[in-house]
């Protein structure tokens, strides 16, 4: 059950990391540079979320099957785009959310 936990905070980690690098390439676009503190701290952060999350990942394969605990990850198709709604003000069409509505079906039917 823990490790199932990890993984989900795995794929919330992975998702935050997403939104991240989405405000660091703004934030790259406005300055125009990788060495401006925005832009380097932004990055700096998402890509130590990444690597965070990639060692409980490998933790998470030491106890479960990839293919039980991967289905998971597409988890990533709902949290990324909600998060760019909340934080970067994205919009997205009604059949986008029936495509999101489709993959939480297949979650459910694949972990079972």
């Amino acid at each position: 059950m823990l490790a199932q936990i990890v993984a989900v905070l795995c794929v919330i980690g992975l998702a935050i990391g997403q939104i991240l690098f989405k405000l660091s390439a703004t934030s790259l676009s406005q300055t125009g540079s990788f060495f401006a503190f925005k832009t380097a701290a932004t990055l700096l952060t998402a890509m130590l979320l990444y690597a965070v999350t990639s060692v409980a990942w490998v933790w998470v394969l030491q106890k479960v099957e990839l293919g039980k605990v991967y289905p998971l990850m597409a988890l990533a198709f709902v949290l990324v785009p909600l998060g760019s709604y909340i934080i970067l003000g994205e919009r997205f069409q009604a059949q986008y959310f029936q495509g999101v509505a489709l993959i939480v079906i297949g979650i459910i039917v694949a972990v079972r």
